[in-house]
This record gives structure tokens, sequence and C-alpha cells, in this order.
């Protein structure tokens, strides 16, 4: 995963509703039975490295949890949490892992559970392990959801996020894969109609990234945060520490009954959630701060920020020195 910037909207966001349309539904339904038997000639095997089995955390709510680590052949870039929601009469698909292959085995597991169309991709952010399995996604009548600042923030990071994914796995692993950016931007809370349940998204400002979107599905109240939640694999930074500290604050004022996280188990409920996250977040502002008021150098803070949270997390080495540093070039200009 590459690490990048994202807080609530103000207080008098609009409402709107997305319907999902007859044409959309007969339309998605070929669309979908197409790409699962004949549409990407590369994805006609299992992923490698992956292995996909959908957990129900809730009526109708699945989960595909990922594998903690970064792109490698081991785990066929499927290292972040996926899922799906079954409506009456369409899907809603949330993040579609880090490669087009990860993306058809997911896609493959809702075949196995419904033919009802999948009418909406929705990406929690722009992150390549999130939004890289959107390809198998592909065909008419199929809406592509994410954040308003969510095409920018991919169009920008596109060559990098595929060479340097691509590198790591393959050629093989990553064939099919491509960026593919929203269709609907999500600029205030909107709320999309599955057909006899709703799901809330939130677009947020800056704190994990610049381009959060939070889903809540009104049926059962579970949440897919993305990875404003960590479990386990330490929190990556892309965005605003403080912004970061504060959407969590405003979440935990009303959390949903089970909230799912970017990485780590398939279902959690807030307080274990978001404690650990809070904590570690706490622990490198407050020493970056100090840092900056004793006049250390970055390269020293880095070496020094937050150590105490080393045995709390994996992952740490590879992320924790690279959120001080945007730490410290946010909290520097206090």
């Amino acid at each position: 995963m590459i690490a990048s910037k994202s807080l609530y909207p103000a207080s008098d966001v609009s409402l709107r509703t997305l319907p999902i349309s007859r044409q959309q539904f007969l339309v998605g339904a070929a669309a979908m039975a197409a790409a699962a038997f004949a549409g990407a000639p590369a994805a006609a095997t299992s992923a490698q490295g992956t292995d996909i089995h959908p957990v129900e955390i809730a009526p109708g709510v699945f989960v595909a949890t990922g594998a903690h680590g970064v792109y490698a052949p081991a785990n066929g870039g499927d290292i972040s949490n996926k899922g799906f929601i079954i409506g009456d009469t369409a899907v809603a698909v949330v993040d579609t892992g880090g490669t087009a292959r990860v993306g058809l085995e997911l896609l493959r597991a809702i075949r196995a559970l419904t033919d009802r169309p999948v009418g909406y991709v929705i990406n929690t952010h722009m992150h390549p392990d999130h939004v890289l399995g959107n390809a198998a996604f592909r065909g008419e009548g199929v809406q592509f959801v994410g954040h308003h600042k969510l095409a920018a923030a991919l169009s920008a990071r596109a060559e990098r996020y595929l060479s340097y994914n691509r590198d790591a796995l393959g050629a093989e692993a990553f064939e099919s894969t491509e960026i593919v950016l929203p269709t609907q931007p999500i600029e205030t809370v909107t709320t999309i109609d599955l057909g006899g349940r709703q799901l809330r998204l939130e677009p947020h400002r800056t704190a994990h990234t610049d381009n959060d979107l939070t889903i809540r599905d009104s049926k059962t109240d579970v949440a897919f945060l993305g990875d404003l939640i960590f479990a386990g694999h330490v929190p990556t930074l892309d965005g605003s520490i403080r912004g970061w500290l504060t959407v969590l604050g405003e979440m935990g004022a009303k959390p949903a009954r089970k909230i799912v996280p970017g990485h780590g188990p398939a279902a959690m409920d807030w307080q274990p959630a978001a404690t650990p996250v809070i904590r570690y977040l706490d622990a490198v502002a407050s020493d970056v701060r100090q840092a900056i008021k004793a006049g250390r150098t970055m390269r020293e803070t880095i070496a020094t920020a937050a150590q105490s949270e080393r045995g709390a997390w994996e992952l740490f080495d590879e992320f924790h020195g690279r959120n001080v540093s945007a730490a410290f070039a946010e909290l520097e200009w206090e």
C-alpha cells in the first residue's frame, strides 16, 4: 500500500438520493454476467496469492478481509478489506482490492450468493490496495462512486500506483489492472437506494487522505470506514493528523452498531476499533510537537517519536517513519 491526505463536511450538507433504475438493473445484470464468465481472460484463473471467503457480518452485508502486508507475490495484492451489500434490486461493492484479479475473485464471490446486478462500486479512498480491483467491475450500468476529490487524487498518482505495484507483484498477477475513475463524485451526504435498503455516503474533510468516504447501511447500522480505522496494521497518514483525530472524535459521538475497518477483522465494535488508532495518532502528534518545540530536526524526530507504539502494530517499520515525517511537516506550521 502507498500512503496520501482527509473531516466531516459543513453541518448544512444536503441529502440526495440516487436510485438504481430498471435499465441499470437489466443492463447491469448482463454486464456482470459477461464479466464473470467471459470478460477478462487474464482473470480466468484464480488470483495468485488470494483466497477470498466473504463472511456475512449482518444480514446482506459481507466482508472479505485482506492480509497485512505490502504488495508481494505471496499475497497477490489482496491486502485490504473489501465488501458488498445486497439489496432487493442491486448490489453495492465497497472497495475492490489491489488488482483486477482480486476484483474478479470478489465478483465471483458475489455471483455465488446472488444474481442481482452490481449497481455501484464505492471506493472509500484513493489507495491502490482499495481501488485497483475496480477494473473487474467495469460494465455498462455500473456506477463508480467516490469522494469528489478522488478522481484528481487517482489521476495524479495513476502512473506511480500502476508501475510500482506491477513491479512488486509481477506482470502476470497485475494483468488487466487499471485505474478506473469515479463516475459519481460525492460532494455532500448522499443516499443510494439498493432496493429495501439505503446506504448513507458521507465525504470527509482531510483526515487519512483528502478523499475519505464512509458508507453506512441504514438497515443494519453497519458502517464501512475504510482506512479511517486500522486494526493490527499500523495506521498510515497521507492527509492530516489533526483532521484524522477530529473525524474520529466526531464519529465517536454517534458510532455505528458495527464498523468495518480498512485493515483488520471483518467487523468490530467502535470502541475497541477506534481507541488504538486514536492512541497512536495522539502519541505521534504529541511527540512531534514536543520535538518541534525543542528544535529537533525531522530526522531526529522520526527516530524517537511514538516509539512506545512499536510493539502494538504490524508493519511499524514500513510506515511509521513516513507517518512521523508527514505529521512533522503539518505540525511545524501550527
